[in-house]
């Protein structure tokens, strides 16, 4: 499908964001008055550094207009923007009331709308996205015979088999729109993506519709100035993906469920739901905090029964035995991320006797819940992406209930973001410091807030009068003094956590990806290291 002018303001004045359009001195609702109008535009972009022939700029974000000062020698077609800038260029404008909502719908138009020919999966929830979105890629990966996509804060995936890196949990509207129409072109059937609040809050899922949406839990997070100002605005976000999904996969026990219930209620999108429960006898689930007590199994419900402390479990769909599962990531937490993903492929299409649902016993997410051992130090380690109160609190629960009997010596690795959720400083600091006994604070992700201000505004809140602290801003120095120390103690059993960036090969720093090792790769090489 082409994207014309025309075909644009057509867009933009059907969803109630078209203005007007502008042309020099001409002011006009109709593009048919703007010359070649009809011509289609030969890309769509928002980077000025891109502008080539026959492209259609979108002014969106903190757009300043002396970035248009050349453009029009380059070939410039047309501007999108919320204000009229033909001061600084000849090209017609559409002037438009939500720049960051046009760029969604018109990157959709201009790539053919290829999420008409997927089956599109949305994961959102404080934690656990990557986890289920990995879970349920590999069931419907599996159903497809390897035709399945993936975009994840971890990776993406556009031909079910090659794994890149991702940048953002979820992709700017353009490049989600491009991804898409690339996993199209490479036969995918089903796309399942990470959909985070800020991806509602700046409008780059505008206009998309998912098959099936899933909210797993929710916990204040992302709360400040630059993400959002309060929990209400937070959840508020996170809530859309109910209006804009056709079917909804929700945690039983999730808070506010009653009111997301209203949300899909109102939304007219078919409900299922998933739960943790215990296993029959009531063992196995009593540390696990908010799992509610079963309940009778009822329409669209998936239920994960946990036997032992092996994180070992028996699903029910509907009441219907699905089978005896074991995940290859530790984890109780992880069990419901399972529960999630089985949901999400019922609620795709998949048949619930398929054996697609084994694929879930063969996934690793990498950085997430990756375990390494010294065994001549009776350590272990544990590299994962918590970040946050909550998937502190879980990693807790687990170190808890896979190595509390021997009582061990528990280490925390841990930054926080710099320049946005300030509030993770200290609830990072308070889920953990009654819990471990050593903290070793170091360097996460930053813009241009330094270093060691966010540790030192981490250390101002212990207060914990038994647990011990250290600042070591460079990070691979941090994880050394962490394993250098569990390894120092013959007779002790050492529990190192090292958390926030996983398989991550970068750390963001003054606005820009510095490379980095990546915490799992460095645990690795130091432990296969002489202590010294």
């Amino acid at each position: 499908m082409t994207l014309t002018l025309q075909s644009a303001a057509r867009i933009l004045d059907e969803h109630g964001l078209l203005d007007e359009i502008i042309d020099g001195r001409t002011w006009t609702m109709d593009a048919a008055d703007v010359a070649d109008s009809d011509r289609p535009f030969a890309s769509i972009t928002y980077d000025t550094r891109t502008v080539a022939d026959g492209a259609l700029l979108v002014c969106k974000g903190r757009f300043r207009p002396e970035y248009l000062d050349g453009l029009d020698e380059r070939g410039l077609a047309a501007y999108v923007a919320e204000t009229d800038l033909s001061e600084r260029t000849a090209a017609p404008g559409l002037i438009v009331t939500d720049a960051r909502k046009a760029l969604s719908l018109l990157s959709a138009e201009f790539y053919g709308r290829p999420q008409d020919r997927l089956t599109v999966v949305g994961i959102t929830g404080t934690k656990g996205k990557t986890t289920t979105a990995y879970l349920a890629h590999a069931i419907l990966n599996d159903y497809s015979d390897g035709h399945a996509a993936l975009f994840s804060s971890v990776d993406n995936c556009l031909d079910g088999r090659t794994y890149e890196e991702s940048d953002l949990t979820t992709p700017e509207s353009l490049d989600a729109f491009r991804m898409m129409r690339q996993a199209v072109g490479n036969g995918m059937r089903y796309l399942v993506m990470e959909v985070s609040s800020q991806a509602y809050k700046v409008h780059r899922v505008h206009g998309l519709t998912f098959d099936v949406g899933a909210f797993l839990n929710i916990s204040p997070d992302h709360i400040s100035p630059i993400e959002h100002p309060t929990f209400e605005d937070y959840l508020y976000c996170k809530r859309r993906l109910a209006y804009n999904a056709r079917a909804l996969v929700l945690n039983t026990a999730c808070d506010h469920a009653d009111l997301i219930r209203q949300d899909a209620a109102r939304a007219g999108a078919a409900l299922a739901e998933f739960e943790v429960a215990p296993a029959q006898g009531g063992a196995g689930v009593e540390d696990i905090p908010g799992v509610p007590a079963a309940e009778a199994p009822r329409a669209g419900r998936v239920t994960a029964r946990i036997d032992g402390a092996d994180d070992a479990f028996r699903l029910t769909a509907d009441g219907r035995d699905l089978g005896a599962f074991r995940l290859l990531i530790p984890g109780a937490f992880n069990v419901a991320n399972a529960a999630a993903a089985t949901a999400i492929a019922l609620q795709a299409g998949v048949p619930a006797d398929d054996t697609a649902f084994r694929a879930i016993e063969r996934v690793r997410v990498p950085g997430r819940m990756e375990v390494e051992t010294d065994e001549a130090s009776d350590t272990t380690v544990i590299v994962d992406y918590a970040h946050n109160h909550s998937s502190v609190v879980a990693l807790l629960d687990h170190v808890d209930r896979r190595y509390g009997a021997a009582a061990p010596h528990i280490t925390l690795v841990t930054g926080a973001a710099g320049n946005k959720a300030i509030d993770r400083r200290q609830e990072i600091v308070e889920a953990a410091q009654r819990r471990i006994d050593r903290f070793v604070f170091t360097a996460e992700d930053t813009d241009t807030e330094p270093y060691l201000d966010i540790c030192n505004d981490m250390l101002r809140h212990v207060t914990e009068p038994g647990v011990e602290t250290a600042v070591v801003v460079d990070r691979v120095e941090a994880i050394r003094d962490a394993l250098r120390d569990a390894r120092s103690h013959p007779g002790r059993t050492d529990v190192v956590l090292v958390i926030g960036k996983g398989d991550e090969r970068w750390i963001k720093d003054l606005n820009r990806h510095v490379p980095y090792e990546g915490d799992d790769c460095v645990v690795k090489r130091l432990l296969s290291e002489p202590l010294r």
